[in-house]
């Protein structure tokens, strides 16, 4: 039997990336959207899931009904936005969206899917390293940082707690991506993001739980 691996925000980006190499690998693929795309579906024997808002308790309670009596192999919490906000240009607003979209969403996820992760799953939170706060030396970007910054410190918590039920957590940043999310600026293609990030949920064991790397490897700063 083929492994089972879920993705949140696979509809574009990472996200698809993710769908397409891992079902290229044969493993079974439930891509989990709020809405599909042309690109998504048009990849072979996966399973796409619409209408699923991550961040609402009734999206990820019909996730949960959707799952039956499966097991999961491999869970990635990928869905996320972005937006810049500085003391110059505030918007509380956005700041709480994306508190809610990229630090409690996935944990809510995690927290709903866990009597279906068998012991030996991984569980990856696509997070970045500007979470980091030993890392921040230009400031801005006050709500995606603090999201992320509070998606590292409960992941850790998580990777604490299903340690002892054989569930591996890690925390990916996947490196400056050439993705809708920044308008395309980044450095490397959402393909290669993806490459590598797969690499590193193939190392991720219950020994190197809990820890925050960056795509290429590096390990990154809290």
């Amino acid at each position: 039997m083929s492994k089972h691996v879920l993705i949140t925000g696979a509809n574009r980006g990472i996200g698809l990336e993710f769908c397409k190499q891992y079902a290229s690998a044969g493993f079974t693929v439930t891509a989990v959207v709020r809405q599909s795309s042309a690109e998504l579906d048009s990849i072979d024997n996966i399973r796409v899931i619409t209408g699923i808002d991550v961040s609402c308790d009734e999206g990820v309670a019909r996730l949960v009904s959707q799952q039956a009596d499966t097991s999961i192999d491999i869970l990635i919490n990928n869905a996320g936005v972005f937006s810049n906000e500085t003391l110059a240009n505030m918007d509380f607003t956005a700041i709480e969206r994306q508190l809610q979209i990229n630090a409690v969403a996935p944990i809510k996820v995690t927290y709903a899917l866990q009597a279906h992760l068998k012991t030996g799953a991984k569980v990856a939170m696509i997070t970045s390293r500007m979470g980091s706060i030993s890392d921040n030396s230009s400031g801005a970007y006050i709500g995606y940082r603090m999201s992320k910054a509070a998606l590292n410190a409960a992941s850790v918590s998580l990777a604490h707690e299903l340690k002892p039920k054989g569930v591996a957590v890690g925390l990916l940043h996947p490196g400056f991506v050439q993705t809708a999310m920044v308008n395309f600026a980044g450095d490397i293609s959402a393909e290669v993001a993806a490459q590598r990030l797969i690499m590193r949920i193939e190392e991720l064991n219950l020994e190197n739980t809990g820890g925050f790397w960056h795509s290429n490897s590096e390990v990154l700063p809290w």
